[in-house]
C-alpha cells in the first residue's frame, strides 16, 4: 500500500503544480488541491493506511469537484486532478477495508 499512496502523491503533487501554473484558477480550487496535497503527505507518512486512504479519498472527491466545477482551468490542468484522483481510488481500491 505505500507503494500506491507513493504513487498518488506523485500524481497529486502533478495536479497541485498544474494548478498552481494555471492563471485561469480560481483560489477555491487552488486551496482545495492545496489540502489534497497535504493529505497525500500525511497518508504517505501515516501507519494507518485505512484511515489515510479514506481521509485522502475524501479530499481528492473534494479535488475533483472543484475541477469540475471550476470553467477558467485549462483541460490539461483539469485532466491532471482528474488522474490524481484516479489514483486514489486505484490505491483505495487494493485496500483491504
Amino acid at each position: 500500500m505505500a507503494e500506491r499512496l507513493q504513487a498518488a502523491q506523485v500524481k497529486i503533487d502533478a495536479a497541485l503544480h498544474a494548478v498552481q501554473s494555471d492563471q485561469g484558477a480560481s483560489p477555491v480550487l487552488v486551496a482545495v488541491v492545496n489540502e489534497f496535497a497535504k493529505k497525500a503527505d500525511k497518508a504517505v507518512a501515516s501507519s494507518d493506511e485505512r484511515m489515510a486512504v479514506i481521509e485522502l479519498e475524501q479530499a481528492g472527491d473534494s479535488a475533483k469537484a472543484a475541477a469540475e466545477a471550476d470553467s477558467g482551468i485549462s483541460r490539461t490542468t483539469q485532466d491532471a486532478v482528474l488522474e490524481a484522483h484516479l489514483a486514489i481510488c486505484v490505491a483505495k481500491g487494493k485496500l483491504d477495508l
